[in-house]
């Protein structure tokens, strides 16, 4: 579900960007038009996408944000595109075969930002060997970086400013009996500053996604930098974990076979999510602290997330407000096992029953969503907002205009999040 742009991946003008429209109505047409222009000769105003692999020229990219796409397949009977993922929500695209065997694509305009996209071969799903791939409804896909005309949206592009690292590792879970990878972004200067200690954010990816996600589609990484060469955000670590855990001896449940709402459903997606809090809460977060120069009270620590992330968020820290006191939820809200009706008095063991005493305990809650995102997800947050509104819990509620449940959402709202970290 999280990870793809789906009902918001194409846009046709400078002014739809801005209005954040959704779909050209006359795609067909606007596809037999784009098409029609594809020669060689036209090629001279695209330019190979920055997430090509090295040499590659295909796919490439116009200044109004066309794509020509060229899959090399002479024997294939039809070449198709999806951008946006493949989550069938989105049409997928016809390429035109080449007397040189290569299949041929210029779409309309996309929208901005990263967007997974599958080929498909006479039917089978593939890779573009022009493209990197990154993991992304629970596989690796090509993927695809759209520039943004927005001055904007240069917050997440690499500048030369100073840039901290992001470092991977690797440590044995005691919840679930394996060996587990998180990646660690420190800031500039960490390894120079050897008195310093920081404050750390956990991070978490959506559903389908997994550890990588924030640095290779997210640009969390160059977002921080920025934001801390500039002086809106403190420096801090950030961590970001692999957020599926299963406790160690139990066996995986087989959702198929799980009438979707059902108590049995929702009883194995508590276990599960139970599991991964144990393995954050009592693994992750001592072996941080125990390997970094960390601040190591709950005053310095903050955990936020996208999509199932943020529900993720939501359930490990109103649960450890002795850990946490900063809160974010990237187009996610907390999921009610069994569809139960938030309750501010009685839901998390009543932590949020006194909005005052509340307020002293937590310095930040944060929620956010893209104007565009599908209903279902757009309805939660909202709809956990005004709750909180109703019940008299300060937050801060934050809407990207124009995207849906995509990177540059969550890109956008890491970019409002971080700079409120830490202030208190």
């Amino acid at each position: 579900m999280s990870g793809s742009s789906r009902r918001n991946f194409l846009k046709g003008s400078a002014a739809a960007i801005a209005g954040g429209a959704l779909l050209n109505a006359h795609l067909p047409e606007a596809m037999a038009a784009a098409q029609a222009s594809d020669s060689p000769a036209a090629d001279h105003s695209f330019q190979p996408a920055s997430t090509n692999v090295p040499q590659a020229e295909y796919p490439r990219i116009d200044a109004q944000r066309r794509v020509k796409f060229r899959i090399k397949a002479p024997d294939a009977k039809r070449v198709q595109i999806m951008v946006g993922g493949g989550g069938g929500e989105t049409p997928r695209m016809n390429l035109v075969k080449q007397s040189d065997g290569a299949w041929t694509l210029t779409t309309p305009p996309i929208v901005e930002g990263f967007h997974y996209y599958p080929v498909y071969v006479d039917g089978f799903e593939v890779t573009d060997p022009g493209s990197h791939t990154f993991f992304g409804e629970s596989r690796d896909m090509s993927g695809i970086e759209i520039p943004s005309p927005l001055p904007s949206d240069s917050f997440y592009q690499i500048r030369d400013v100073p840039h901290g690292q992001v470092r991977e590792r690797w440590y044995h879970s005691s919840v679930t009996g394996t060996w587990r990878r998180i990646f660690v972004y420190t800031p500039p200067g960490y390894d120079h500053e050897q008195r310093t200690r920081y404050p750390v954010l956990y991070l978490q990816h959506g559903a389908g996604e997994d550890e990588t996600g924030w640095t290779k589609q997210g640009r969390a990484q160059f977002i921080l930098d920025n934001l801390i060469a500039s002086g809106k955000a403190k420096p801090m670590i950030v961590v970001m974990a692999y957020g599926y855990a299963k406790r160690a001896g139990t066996p995986e449940p087989d959702f198929s076979k799980l009438k979707r709402g059902s108590p049995a459903a929702f009883a194995a997606m508590r276990a599960l999510t139970a599991a991964f809090g144990d393995d954050l809460t009592k693994v992750v977060v001592p072996f941080v602290d125990k390997n970094y120069r960390t601040l190591t009270d709950r005053n310095h620590r903050a955990m936020a997330g996208l999509s199932m992330g943020g529900m993720q968020t939501f359930e490990v820290t109103l649960n450890h407000l002795d850990m946490f006191s900063y809160i974010g939820g990237f187009s996610g809200a907390p999921f009610f096992f069994g569809n139960q009706k938030f309750n501010p008095k009685t839901a998390y063991h009543g932590v949020l029953a006194d909005p005052a005493a509340f307020a002293k305990r937590v310095h930040l809650v944060w929620l956010g969503a893209g104007t565009k995102e599908m209903a279902m997800i757009h309805r939660a947050v909202v709809g956990f907002h005004e709750d909180l509104v109703q019940a008299g819990i300060k937050h801060v509620f934050y809407q990207s205009p124009g995207t849906a449940h995509e990177w540059l959402t969550w890109r956008r709202d890491l970019n409002d999040f971080a700079p409120r970290l830490f202030r208190a």
